[in-house]
């Protein structure tokens, strides 16, 4: 059985705790001189991942897979692990990010020269690590959302922009999660209208626009019902 190898920034980030239980995830078999010091944790298990570099996998050897959250969101992970992130700014000239830890690394002018950025440090190693702690929680929850919105998106064609949804570029609104609710806000409206799910949201947004129904669009979408149809058809036959 292979690991992934740990290097000596990832472990001194580490609690005695979670030090101890990698030491026994490893089958480490180098004796801790003091097991109340970090240090000693710390280099039993580097010593063990030396002696034995044939159960451990460099990070750099994992392939990096990119995940597209949005037209201008990206996620680099290698297997389940975050590496690095790629958002988009209102820079005039270079409004392509490389964020690791939630900090910017490097600012390019187009995505595809970010995306070189993370995959040559990446091999080089010389990228900094991405610490997998609980805020990748919260980064997977929201990444998690943004797939539920952009497949319900596909369903109509319409494009998610870093302000909102499109549709012939034309701003529909915005849909998302929090609180435990979904909602839905129109381009032309403040307050969001809490929705059943992202289905609803989306939906509502394709009613409100739809040109053979003129009269919906003056309509607030809490005014929306599951009756209401279009040339998408009422979310009635969407659910069943």
């Amino acid at each position: 059985m292979t690991h992934a190898t740990y290097t000596a920034q990832q472990l001194k980030h580490k609690s005695i705790a979670r030090l101890k239980q990698i030491y026994s995830e490893i089958a480490c078999t180098v004796e801790v001189a003091d097991k109340r010091c970090k240090d000693g944790w710390i280099r039993a298990i580097a010593d063990y991942q030396s002696a034995h570099p044939e159960q451990f996998i460099t990070p750099a050897s994992i392939p990096l897979t990119p995940i597209e959250i949005s037209f201008y969101d990206h996620e680099y992970y290698a297997g389940d692990k975050l590496i690095a992130a790629i958002h988009y700014d209102d820079d005039l000239t270079q409004p392509w990010v490389v964020m690791v830890n939630s900090k910017e690394i490097h600012r390019a002018s187009t995505n595809i020269l970010c995306h070189h950025y993370i995959c040559s440090h990446y091999k080089d190693r010389s990228l900094p690590v991405q610490e997998q702690n609980a805020t990748d929680t919260n980064g997977s929850t929201e990444k998690e959302i943004m797939c539920q919105i952009f497949n319900e998106c596909e369903k109509y064609g319409f494009e998610i922009l870093h302000d909102g949804i499109y549709n012939n570029d034309v701003k529909l609104g915005e849909v998302g999660f929090s609180g435990g609710t979904w909602w839905v806000v129109g381009a032309t409206e403040q307050e969001r209208v809490a929705c059943q799910s992202v289905l609803v949201a989306v939906w509502q947004l394709a009613v409100a626009q739809t040109p053979r129904h003129t009269e919906l669009l003056n309509r607030r979408f809490e005014m929306l019902t599951p009756m209401n149809s279009s040339i998408y058809g009422s979310i009635n036959e969407f659910l069943n």
